[in-house]
């Protein structure tokens, strides 16, 4: 009778904990929406999150991201300090595990799609000189070579990651595990480690 009881009074509590879990998870989302810069009608975002500063982040409309989304806008990294702006146009889908890092400029342009662990950055940790390599990784200068810019109706497979100083135009298709170091034109196919072109879409 007693073990009845106390299952009874356990379950009861266990249930309170969720519902208090889920409305501060749901006001914590609540919160973090109202501090963006812009953001449109229509915004769907997975468990998991995480969007660091997003005063500097506008979203278009129709927005979507799964689960483990991570948007970074850094405005100070140790004794420096950046001016970090990210634009996300109109009808872009990001799937699982997507990484965004943005000391710089990131523009992703409308009708944009996102397989899944894709990492899109606009800086490094340092540069690869003797004198920076006297610095653990984590103590190195965040520094960015340039944005990354990529156009609408872009297509980003699997894995992809993208560097900085990059423009992607539209219409391009980023193929699974590509490495894109350097600037890729419209209307193409890339692939590789660096990213090549290995078609031109007429």
């Amino acid at each position: 009778m007693l073990a009845k009881i106390k299952n009874k009074i356990l379950n009861y509590l266990f249930c309170q904990f969720n519902l208090y879990q889920k409305k501060k998870n749901n006001q914590d989302y609540q919160n973090t929406i109202l501090k963006f810069r812009k953001i449109g009608k229509s915004f769907i975002i997975g468990k998991d999150c995480t969007i660091l500063n997003p005063q500097y982040i506008k979203i278009g409309d129709n927005f979507v991201a799964g689960d483990r989304f991570r948007i970074e806008a850094w405005d100070k990294y140790r004794e420096h300090s950046f001016e970090p702006n990210i634009k996300i146009g109109n009808n872009v889908i990001f799937n699982t595990d997507i990484h965004i890092g943005c000391i710089n400029y990131i523009e992703i342009g409308d009708s944009c799609l996102f397989a899944s662990r894709i990492y899109i950055t606009d800086h490094h940790h340092g540069e690869p000189t003797t004198e920076m390599l006297k610095l653990a990784p984590k103590d190195r200068p965040l520094i960015s070579k340039g944005p990354v810019i990529i156009g609408r109706n872009v297509w980003v497979g699997e894995g992809v990651a993208i560097m900085p100083n990059v423009i992607i135009g539209e219409n391009s298709i980023i193929a699974t595990n590509a490495v894109v170091t350097k600037s890729i034109p419209p209307n193409c196919v890339a692939a590789g480690v660096p990213a090549t072109i290995i078609k031109y879409i007429k």
